[in-house]
């Protein structure tokens, strides 16, 4: 009877082991620089607003043309705010035309793209809404969507995303 047990004690720890862990989100601050390299954008500060289901990119002359057959929109953006220079024009792939309503509560129809976000040293894809954001603090929100599964937000810091740090080099034995 004491092999059973044994037995049974082995199998208990070997399923115990393989149990999958429980990934360890990151910590994001309230506001986060992001970059947006699909569209030639290397710097825009962006509200994290949880509240928020989808993201939401500064954008003006949206104008929709299609190639190939396929649906595309030529925006221009100013990613530094309450600054009209610089101005980078971008073409994305149109996905979809939704209503979305706004911080007023009024439901505007908007361009949704699908592009890269990188913020700190993690990139993935994102879907971003079209809208003309000239009055609003930020040029980019970046929703709950968006954030899902990969960050917890610490509404009492800002900038914290940063690139891996480099590791620091210790000189033993120095006098």
């Amino acid at each position: 009877m004491a092999i059973k047990r044994k037995k049974a004690a082995k199998t208990k720890s070997a399923t115990e082991s393989s149990a999958p862990k429980k990934r360890v989100k990151k910590i994001i601050g309230w506001r986060e620089w992001a970059r947006l390299p699909d569209l030639n954008i290397e710097r825009i500060k962006a509200k994290i607003d949880t509240g928020a289901r989808t993201s939401a990119l500064h954008a003006f002359k949206i104008t929709p043309f299609t190639k190939d057959g396929a649906a595309y929109v030529r925006f221009m953006i100013h990613p530094l705010q309450r600054l009209r220079k610089p101005e980078i024009t971008c073409v994305a792939l149109v996905i979809d035309h939704r209503g979305v309503t706004d911080s007023s509560g009024r439901v505007e129809q908007r361009y949704v793209i699908r592009t890269t976000l990188k913020l700190g040293p993690s990139r993935w894809p994102i879907e971003l809404t079209l809208t003309n954001r000239d009055q609003m603090g930020f040029r980019m929100l970046i929703g709950r969507q968006a954030l899902r599964r990969r960050y917890l937000v610490d509404t009492g810091r800002s900038f914290i995303a940063r690139k891996k740090k480099k590791a620091r080099t210790t000189i033993v034995g120095r006098k």
